[in-house]
């Protein structure tokens, strides 16, 4: 009869914390309990993949505690340019960030952008949200670039490479990959695997797939084996640090 050491590791049943100490096994657990625990080493110059569609799903209070961290001369990559005077707008405002690339530079809060750009104290790219997100898509899986038909013929596509493919003008654009990925996903358990809520999901798989360094701040944690893998979005293998923030009133 076989015992528990010949059986496949993923087929054993799963042991108590204190019977993994007991072992002397590390644990992995990806859980920190602060901004300063969960922002270490983003450094200048560093790209910053963010998740968020307006504010579903952004990381706010991230973004907030990296006025704090300290990091300058960001480049920021995020669906909208911040809101108010709080989140990325806070980042903004806080002049750390050198260049944001994003689709809607302007929306009806989006005033800071507005001013620092007006101003020449920060550079914006525009470019097409579907084409934000696939060449996120395309660091993650390791494609060097692909064609796309969106801006091709207009300002957006000016100085790309282009291809024509079935009668039709495709532009070449290249894999938009990041330093660190910032994201907000309503639970994580300490492996870092990550469940979202409804549409807050947007562009967090995808920014946790396509940086070296993945941390999600999310509404609650739990333990190893508490979340149903079928309903896991992100695996834990794409996220390196988990923050419980609560959400606010």
């Amino acid at each position: 009869m076989r015992g528990i050491q010949d059986i496949p590791r993923w087929t054993q049943p799963l042991r108590t914390r204190k019977e993994d100490a007991g072992r002397g096994r590390q644990l992995i657990d990806k859980r920190v309990t602060s901004f300063e625990q969960a922002l270490a080493g983003i450094e200048d110059g560093s790209t910053i993949l963010v998740s968020g569609f307006g504010n579903a799903g952004s990381p706010i209070e991230l973004l907030e505690a990296l006025v704090d961290q300290g990091a300058r001369e960001l480049t920021v990559v995020s669906n909208n340019a911040g809101e108010g005077e709080f989140g990325l707008a806070a980042l903004m405002r806080a002049g750390r960030v050198r260049k944001i690339i994003c689709s809607y530079p302007i929306t009806s809060g989006s005033v800071v952008v507005d001013e620092l750009h007006a101003a020449g104290k920060i550079e914006l790219e525009v470019a097409p949200q579907g084409t934000i997100s696939e060449r996120m898509r395309a660091a993650a899986a390791g494609i060097g670039g692909f064609y796309t038909r969106t801006s091709a013929g207009t300002r957006l596509g000016e100085g790309k490479e282009t291809r024509e493919f079935d009668g039709h003008p495709h532009v070449l654009e290249r894999p938009l990959k990041g330093d660190v990925a910032l994201l907000r996903a309503k639970t994580g358990d300490r492996w870092g695997n990550l469940i979202y809520n409804m549409t807050a999901r947007n562009f967090g798989p995808t920014v946790a797939m396509a940086a070296d360094l993945t941390i999600a701040q999310v509404d609650e944690t739990v333990d190893a084996g508490e979340l149903d893998p079928e309903i896991i979005v992100t695996p834990g293998i794409f996220v390196d640090r988990v923050l419980r923030v609560p959400r606010r009133a």
